[in-house]
């Protein structure tokens, strides 16, 4: 498991939720939940560990008035910014708002805006992203053949029902197919210019605020497209979990692989890290509580 950025986990702390906030700071140090129940218990608050498990998972919020001492507790105990976990946890109008860029900062296509709009609010705003996870699929001819995404989400209001995927290739092509599971496509909307797809995916019921859910699609792609050499997400807000893997056919293997990184859509591209292919074919990186911005995989043919 890699370490929490400092950088990364101050914007967790500004932005929440409380849950990715705290989980975040207790891998930030490296403390297991057994340890800051002793060292709370040592403050003469005491919590149980299923409590501090609930909590950082999302499952219940602090809220009595015993509860609220134990976050002050865990505040000083995580070497926490003063407040920073309970401000998580006043309503909404009081906390400060999240960094929500425009789609357009991630996504510079001209499209992008005029295709959200058509589908509408899916929700977003109401939505934690808690673990997301994106397969690519090269084939022999160093194509992209197959983008696999699976994500789990917490709602932070009841009555959200609904996610908005939106995909563009790294050459303009449009999918061939799609496919869902857990969940069912709603309206689609494709700009052929770009090779932009925004695609609405319909959960099986409307979320009560603090459940999570589970999804999975995949966009395919024909045999001739051309060959791609790189790929990522661009996330509007921190994200608690986010792993990416490449999958290379034996026949097509890159000569190095890098995790890239940019902020908005405006700013070059850089190489943060080189990244080892697998003797399955395979390269990834898996980060926790990471900024919003663009994060990928690049790789170079020769």
């Amino acid at each position: 498991m890699q370490s929490v950025a400092e950088d990364d986990l101050l914007q967790v702390l500004r932005y929440g939720p409380f849950n990715v906030a705290l989980q975040a700071a207790i891998q930030a140090r490296g403390l297991s939940l057994e340890s800051l129940r002793r060292r709370l218990d040592a403050q003469g608050v005491a919590v149980s560990l299923s409590t501090l498990s609930y909590w950082q998972r999302g499952r219940t919020r602090p809220e009595r008035a015993g509860s609220l001492r134990a976050v002050r507790g865990l505040e000083v105990i995580l070497e926490l910014p003063r407040h920073s976990l309970l401000t998580l946890l006043k309503p909404n109008a009081e906390r400060p708002p999240g960094p929500w860029p425009p789609i357009e900062e991630l996504c510079p296509e001209p499209g992008v805006r005029d295709l959200l709009d058509e589908i509408g609010d899916g929700g977003e705003r109401r939505l934690t992203g808690l673990s997301l996870h994106d397969q690519h699929v090269i084939g022999r001819r160093r194509e992209l053949r197959e983008v696999r995404t699976r994500a789990v989400f917490q709602a932070q209001q009841r009555g959200v029902d609904r996610w908005i995927a939106v995909y563009h290739h790294p050459h303009g092509l449009l999918p061939s197919s799609r496919t869902a599971r857990g969940c069912r496509f709603g309206r689609v909307r494709m700009d052929a210019s770009s090779g932009l797809i925004a695609a609405e995916l319909l959960f099986d019921r409307a979320l009560g605020r603090g459940e999570t859910y589970l999804l999975e699609y995949v966009f395919g792609f024909d045999e001739t497209g051309p060959p791609v050499t790189e790929e990522g997400r661009g996330f509007r807000t921190p994200q608690h979990e986010y792993l990416i893997e490449v999958s290379f056919h034996p026949a097509a293997l890159p000569a190095r692989c890098y995790r890239t990184w940019r902020p908005d859509g405006h700013t070059a591209l850089e190489d943060a890290a080189d990244l080892r292919l697998s003797s399955y074919h395979n390269v990834h990186f898996i980060e926790f509580g990471m900024p919003a911005g663009y994060h990928g995989i690049r790789w170079e043919w020769s």
